[in-house]
């Protein structure tokens, strides 16, 4: 049964980086660490939307916010993404 659960999770950190908005913050995060406003300049969307994608992020445990002054900047955590992104993009 613990093996099921650990089939669970990994399905579920990749359901959350399949979409391609989503593929895309955690490629740009892994380049450089942000904040909201930064990547809704480069992906030219509406913030609500950023940040809905990235709270879906963070429910996965892919990303973390760290809290300097009035932003938060983002960083990928996952180091299974993080080597799945690499792989990727080679």
């Amino acid at each position: 049964m613990d093996d099921i659960k650990k089939y669970e999770k990994k399905s579920e950190v990749l359901k959350a980086i399949a979409h391609p908005i989503r593929l895309c913050i955690v490629k740009g995060l892994m380049d450089n660490e942000c904040n909201v406003t930064k990547i809704q300049e480069c992906l030219k969307l509406p913030q609500s939307t950023v940040s809905q994608h990235l709270s879906k992020l963070k429910a996965a445990g892919i990303i973390e916010g760290e809290r300097r002054g009035l932003e938060i900047c983002y960083r990928v955590v996952d180091e299974d993404v993080k080597k799945i992104i690499k792989v990727l993009f080679e």
